[in-house]
């Protein structure tokens, strides 16, 4: 436990928030001082073909230790943190034994971490948990998944009982603006297949999310002098708010659960002259997806008709449905599915209200189901993980490693 503890709050306590109006990768500067970090540590611990390209993505490989003809597998995680909320100055906290009550992560600012609002809390009673100061976010997501990994390889290196193929790691920048797997070289990495390590809850499995798209809307007014204005201004913030207006108010992400979809405005700004916001659209079925393009550009063709060609939609498919690749060869989820269950966590198998970097590492020819990495409330000041959690991720890789070596290649 105290192996992974220092190792995660080493991670988190280096910035590494990602920027989606750069155009570089990383996106950030700051990233690089992780991603060194984790190259030495790589090397450190013993694996072999340790490299980092020149966008900071990380490869290295745990060589096989069995003579048998055993498929190469990846473990794949992210370094970077949302652009969401602020990732300077983490200062984690520790919270032993859990008793079940509300944890005040800041008392100066009055901000309670509480199970009468976050009811996941009381799945981790008597459990360790690390969580926020109440001013940043944690960074769970997903430096937990790199710690479990990392530990997971580590332990192999020391138990050379345990018989595994030749495994492989990457990790990578900028997968919370949705590039992480851009500049993946999937044919160098060379795995057949592999697993991100960057879902929430112990116990997740997951092998679809959503097709997603992102949108910008920009409205060109003309300002006029309010007393002078009939007929003439054209108020660029009330032709946004209408357009926004149109889209159905019950499917935006606090109104939707499971499968369902959603639009979700995350930023806007205006003045009479001109307005513009962003959202993003999601849905698991591929139809619905297009459905719901088609609707934003159904309503600016609307809009520009009767104010006269003045909104430009910038429309942009992100990633799909990785179900359709991962289903194809679902023994990858069956072989995950059975080291939960080895090592005593039941498998919670459920549809990704989100995207991992697997999502477009499976289009690219790497099918990559996603695994839990054990942290609850990401993108924000109320994010926690249980360290029970990360060991149980921990587990479940090796026991994964375990397993792939026992089925023919």
């Amino acid at each position: 436990m105290q192996q992974i503890i220092e190792r995660f709050l080493r991670y988190v306590k280096i910035d590494t928030q990602s920027d989606p109006s750069s155009d570089t990768t990383p996106s950030t500067e700051k990233q690089w001082n992780l991603a060194e970090e984790l190259v030495d540590e790589l090397n450190k611990i013993g694996l072999s073909d340790v490299e980092i390209d020149d966008n900071a993505y990380i490869m290295a490989t745990l060589p096989s230790n069995t003579d048998g003809k055993v498929p190469t597998i990846g473990f794949i995680s992210h370094f970077d943190t949302t652009p969401d909320f602020t990732g300077t100055n983490v200062n984690p906290q520790i919270v032993e034994n859990y008793d079940g009550k509300d944890i005040i992560l800041n008392s100066d600012k009055n901000i309670v971490l509480s199970p009468d609002y976050f009811e996941d809390l009381l799945l981790y009673r008597g459990q360790t948990l690390i969580t926020t100061d109440g001013t940043t976010l944690l960074g769970a997501d997903d430096k937990a998944g790199i710690a479990e990994i990392i530990t997971a390889m580590q332990y192999l290196i020391e138990h050379p009982e345990i018989k595994h193929g030749k495994i492989r790691i990457g990790f990578t920048p900028d997968e919370e603006i949705g590039r992480g797997a851009h500049k993946f070289d999937v044919e160098k990495f060379g795995a057949e297949w592999a697993y991100t390590v960057d879902g929430s809850q112990v116990g997740e499995l997951e092998y679809e999310n959503f097709n997603a798209a992102s949108a910008k809307i920009i409205v060109e007014g003309k300002s006029v002098h309010p007393g002078y204005a009939k007929g003439k201004m054209v108020n660029a913030i009330s032709i946004a708010n209408e357009f926004m207006a149109i889209l159905p108010p019950e499917e935006t992400p606090q109104n939707t659960s499971g499968r369902e979809g959603f639009f979700h405005i995350h930023s806007m700004k205006g003045e009479i002259e001109k307005a513009e916001f962003e959202l993003i659209v999601r849905d698991h079925d591929i139809e619905q997806f297009e459905n719901r393009k088609q609707l934003l550009r159904n309503i600016t063709e609307k809009l520009n008709g009767i104010y006269g060609n003045c909104i430009t939609l910038g429309l942009k498919d992100q990633y799909y449905n990785m179900r359709k690749k991962v289903e194809p060869v679902f023994h990858i989820v069956e072989i995950a599915k059975e080291a939960m269950e080895a090592v005593g966590v039941p498998p919670i198998i459920k549809p990704i209200r989100g995207g991992t970097d697997g999502s477009q590492l499976s289009y690219k020819g790497l099918p990559c189901p996603n695994i839990f990495a054990g942290g609850h409330n990401f993108h924000g000041k109320y994010e926690y993980v249980p360290v029970e959690s990360m060991q149980k991720a921990v587990e479940v890789i090796v026991k994964i490693c375990e397993i792939t070596a026992r089925r023919p290649a």
